[in-house]
């Protein structure tokens, strides 16, 4: 039923402002307009386009976020590349106490022939960003 279409994150955030700045600027993801939305519709989200067609939402709501899980991830083809830029821009890496995980000094974790990290927006939501074989 839903095998071949394609899925979006949607994330919550309090200062849409700042969401658009740290997606955009921080992440380097371009904001695109929300597809059928008229002006006032699209006023208290953000659209954001991200690798092959994927996309990702952020739209305000007046409290922030609860969630302790990670909320959107990327797929990289060099997961200690993207963090040495993501470092570069201030972002933290999180570091999670996890059975059979050991993180290095940059916060990228090893698990068999897989890496990622995790790291936070301005708002809360928990991010990841993996690299696969």
């Amino acid at each position: 039923m839903l095998g071949d279409a394609p899925v979006y994150a949607v994330l919550p955030c309090v200062d849409l402002e700042g969401a658009r700045k740290f997606y955009g600027e921080v992440l380097g993801l371009k904001q695109v307009d929300l597809p059928g939305a008229s002006e006032e519709e699209a006023a208290g989200n953000a659209l954001f386009q991200c690798g092959e067609g994927t996309r990702l939402l952020i739209y305000q709501r007046p409290t922030p976020t609860r969630a302790d899980h990670t909320a959107a991830g990327w797929l990289v083809e060099d997961v200690e590349a993207v963090v040495d830029a993501l470092m570069a821009h201030g972002v933290r890496m999180e570091v999670y106490d996890m059975p059979d995980v050991e993180f290095d000094e940059k916060g990228i974790a090893r698990f068999g022939n897989r890496s990622g990290a995790w790291f936070k927006d301005p708002e809360g939501n928990i991010l990841a960003i993996n690299q696969m074989p």
